[in-house]
């Protein structure tokens, strides 16, 4: 019974396991800090300058590395790079917690420490997108797609719990970070033992096809992108979402609950039926494997698109609730059947700089977008700005399905008779 409780990927595929299982640890802990590193800020004296300093200093590293870490990704031994990613995170962590702990903290630390976090974990994002599909078969790598995307899903409701009884009880923000360490810790030793033979190989012809110069891997890179129009129209459509659409989660969704609603409490609703949605479309992902995955991705992207529409719609709490789980359902399914498409498609030399381009379109543009939305609130008022996102969102979603390579783009060779 306890077996068919284990999805078949961790079944079938041992080396998956031990990358899965790292993986759990290492996002879990991410989403533990993320709540933890403001208040860390303010434990020390600082201010909401001071939080918003320290989340820049973690977040522009990524937008600044992201494509040459994709880069390297492909020239170097992906394993190597998430252990040396999760070794530094480890130190940082570590660093972090004890000045914490010992009260030696200030802003400054927190700053730097979050700055070299930040730059670790830029390598870790593309290295890891590249070395999934070499640890499972093809047919495999979707099922594989979702779990990763049910380990989010599933870590951004307990992270935030985690954090607030570690915070509450434990010790403060230190003792968080404590815990962030420790994962990092022991991801690092379920990655050392990842040699499956494919691994090996795909690092082999890397090193032996790649160009003789990192201007001629980076000039490959862009042509990789470039050559396939559907990579091409999901990037522009990813660039829109994140700038025009999610800022309605980040920005106006709380002002507007604080405003016409009864503030956090009904702000936490509608995000946990949200989250309750991307974890049943990782579940749904697990079993259905569409005939042609794009063209459901982006079908998916026109119903994430939806949000701000949503929460403008001056309906009960409950009802923006219930219409943001089914969101939450596109949300991870677009994202899952993407990342599965690029696996199946994307020559594995090439994964990680077309991943990291994916990376930056999609993490690069939220900063952007929130300050664009933000002044855009500020002059037209909530419920107008919330119209502009939703018209403009949803005919970028709308262009990317018109796409003739996405709606025809098939599964790859060994899925081929999967059902529509």
């Amino acid at each position: 019974m306890a077996r068919r409780l284990v999805p078949t990927v961790l079944r079938e595929e041992p080396q998956y396991r031990l990358l899965f299982s790292s993986q759990v640890l290492s996002v879990l802990g991410d989403r533990v800090t993320s709540v933890a590193l403001p208040f860390a800020v303010l434990s020390v004296g600082g201010g909401v300058r001071d939080v918003a300093l320290t989340s820049t200093a973690q977040f522009l590293p990524f937008v600044v590395l992201a494509i040459p870490a994709g880069v390297w990704a492909d020239r170097w031994e992906r394993k190597r790079i998430l252990i040396g990613s999760d070794t530094v995170r480890l130190v940082t962590q570590t660093l972090a917690a004890f000045l914490l702990l010992s009260g030696q903290a200030e802003v400054g630390h927190l700053v730097v420490l979050a700055a070299i976090f930040g730059s670790a974990d830029a390598f870790f994002a593309p290295a890891f997108s590249g070395l999934l599909p070499t640890t499972v078969s093809p047919g495999n790598l979707q099922p594989a797609n979702a779990l990763r995307g049910l380990t989010f899903s599933l870590a951004n409701v307990a992270g935030p719990a985690i954090a607030g009884v570690l915070i509450g009880f434990a010790g403060g923000p230190g003792s968080a970070l404590v815990f962030d360490a420790a994962t990092f810790l022991v991801s690092v030793l379920l990655l050392l033992p990842l040699r499956p033979a494919v691994v090996t190989r795909a690092a082999a012809a890397d090193r032996h096809d790649a160009p003789a110069s990192f201007r001629a891997s980076l000039r490959g890179g862009w042509q990789e992108v470039r050559s396939r129009s559907w990579v091409v129209g999901y990037l522009g459509g990813f660039s829109v979402y994140h700038a025009m659409v999610l800022p309605t989660i980040f920005v106006v969704g709380p002002v507007l609950m604080q405003d016409n609603y009864d503030g956090a409490r009904s702000w936490a609703v509608v995000t946990a039926l949200f989250g309750i949605g991307n974890i049943l479309g990782d579940v749904l992902l697990l079993a259905w494997r569409p005939a042609y995955a794009l063209r459901v991705g982006a079908l998916m992207l026109v119903g994430a698109s939806c949000q701000a529409a949503i929460i403008g719609s001056h309906l009960p709490v409950w009802g923006i609730g219930l219409l943001e789980l089914l969101t939450g359902v596109c949300v991870t399914g677009m994202f899952t059947l993407w990342e599965t498409s690029l696996g199946e498609h994307i020559p594995p030399t090439s994964l990680s700089r077309v991943s990291s381009y994916d990376y930056l379109s999609s993490t690069g543009m939220i900063p952007l977008g929130n300050v664009v939305v933000g002044g855009m609130a500020a002059l037209l008022g909530i419920y107008p700005t919330l119209m502009v996102m939703t018209v403009v969102g949803i005919t970028a979603a709308l262009v990317v399905v018109s796409i003739p390579s996405v709606r025809r783009l098939p599964r790859g060779p060994a899925l081929a008779g999967s059902s529509a």
